[in-house]
């Protein structure tokens, strides 16, 4: 490898030749470094967060897709549809937040205490605001008013938006629901947004400018969502890690629902782990307090800085495991896969779980994976390397002369096949954000995906990054016309 300065200077060379081709504003930012790390922004207030409550068929859905402007979230004209996509990021005159599309609730055989308030009382907890959408036609039902009693209880500003006022005819029909106690309905029409404008900016009005549940308070000491399916030991691990029962361990799967912060000190490092409910299946497949589980225990995902994937491997791999360690992938964080429960795996398991993990988890060969016993308390002092490794990883930089003379070494020795008799040529390479690294190659045609996979196994091998996921993307860039033009006299 060059030495670091003819590595600057070939990076300038390199910087320069950039200037003969076709840049946008959004480039010119990127390579003058006006594009704040993606890394640094999420240690700063999230974006607030509004949850769009009410009964079924009141018309959330319609409401939220009038709010974003597009048909987002999936509207039909029976109760229950939303299940699947809750979280959608919307603005209004020039603020941005984070609307949360909820379930409708009703009372079940369970009764009103067990379903409807249990669910409601954790979409409530998610929000910085909550409108409370209630059907004008129908007035308030007995469900509308224990939601409210529970608004009351949490004491979260509260909007009230009263729906399907179409024209001024209904308008007294909003009137009336003063008696609910929430402060002037907002009478407003989803299907055509009529009184859209005044409702939303009521909200602006309440929204913070940072979250407070969207964004954890002390970003300095790192955070770890511990996330798996049911029954696989998370729990059990917090609690081994604290040295003390903190939170509740059950062999009944689904013992913990809501995400529980602990913090705890490891061999001389503060960390808040976080204990999250199990991923039982899709989420668009759960409902009632399974599904809020799920919403909370993603949205603990995107505030972590790194996830502790829990698999029980005393067992075959399960799509959900699959699913799991996918969703933390793609959500950007620092990996460690956790193979819990290896006090019951024999020799032969070993050998099944390593062809499992080859042939259904190839996406995740760079993440570590350490053997433990949570029940036990066998090998956990060995999560703390992994841990600190991984999050290293997540949280490098590299020089982006060191950046281009790798590249420059690489293309030379393994050039990208040509493509309709052309071969596309890497320009410049920078890295554009950390937490993760996420790298930007211009280039002067298309880089085929197994040539982006081999340059990702080639940065790892050279740089390491175990532990973290690695993001590239191409921007393929043409020469501007006059020097085209310039190039065919020259002919």
């Amino acid at each position: 490898m060059l030495d670091s300065l003819d590595e600057e200077q070939r990076a300038s060379a390199l910087l320069a030749g950039l200037e003969l081709y076709e840049l946008d504003d959004d480039d010119l930012a990127l390579l003058e470094g006006r594009v704040e790390d993606e890394g640094a922004q999420s240690r700063r207030g999230g974006l607030p967060v509004l949850a769009v409550i009410g009964r079924p068929n009141v018309g959330k859905s319609t409401l939220v897709n009038r709010v974003l402007g597009r048909r987002e979230a999936v509207v039909l004209d029976q109760p229950g549809v939303t299940r699947d996509r809750v979280s959608y990021p919307a603005e209004w005159a020039g603020t941005h937040f984070t609307i949360v599309d909820t379930g409708g609730w009703e009372v079940d055989v369970l009764g009103l205490d067990a379903s409807v308030a249990g669910q409601a009382e954790i979409a409530i907890d998610m929000a910085d605001v909550v409108m409370f959408v209630v059907d004008g036609r129908v007035g308030a039902t007995s469900t509308d008013e224990r939601v409210v009693q529970l608004l009351r209880k949490k004491g979260k500003p509260v909007i009230l938006a009263v729906n399907k006022i179409d024209s001024e005819v209904f308008e007294a029909d909003a009137a009336y629901l003063w008696s609910l106690g929430l402060g002037e309905p907002y009478p407003v029409s989803a299907l055509h947004g009529r009184g859209s404008g005044e409702l939303l900016d009521r909200v602006i009005e309440l929204l913070p400018q940072e979250s407070s549940i969207a964004t954890d308070k002390d970003r300095d000491v790192p955070h770890v969502a511990l996330i798996g399916r049911p029954n696989v030991g998370k729990s059990s691990l917090l609690n081994q890690l604290a040295g003390e029962n903190r939170v509740v361990v059950d062999e009944v799967a689904g013992t913990t629902r809501d995400p529980v912060d602990e913090v705890i000190d490891l061999d001389g490092q503060s960390w808040v782990f976080v204990d999250t409910a199990g991923v039982r299946r899709r989420v668009h497949l759960t409902h009632g307090a399974d599904f809020y589980a799920s919403l909370r225990t993603q949205q603990a995902l995107e505030n972590a800085d790194l996830a502790l994937v829990i698999i029980d491997a005393s067992v075959p791999l399960t799509e959900q495991d699959i699913r799991v360690i996918g969703s933390a992938i793609e959500a950007g964080r620092a990996l460690v896969i956790v193979n819990n429960k290896w006090d019951l795996v024999d020799e032969e398991r070993q050998h099944e779980l390593k062809l499992e993990f080859e042939e259904d988890l190839p996406q995740a060969k760079w993440a570590s994976r350490v053997n433990i016993s949570a029940a036990t308390g066998w090998h956990t002092n060995r999560l703390t390397r992994a841990m600190r490794q991984a999050l290293d990883s997540w949280q490098t930089r590299i020089p982006t002369g060191r950046l281009n003379a790798f590249l420059g070494e690489l293309v030379a020795a393994n050039p990208h096949p040509l493509r309709g008799g052309k071969q596309p040529r890497i320009l410049f390479g920078t890295q554009a954000a950390t937490c993760p690294p996420r790298f930007v190659i211009f280039a002067t045609g298309f880089l085929d995906p197994g040539y982006r996979r081999f340059i990702e196994r080639k940065l790892r091998e050279e740089f390491g990054f175990e532990g973290s996921p690695i993001q590239i993307s191409v921007r393929v860039r043409e020469k501007r016309a006059f020097e085209k033009s310039a190039r065919k006299r020259g002919r």
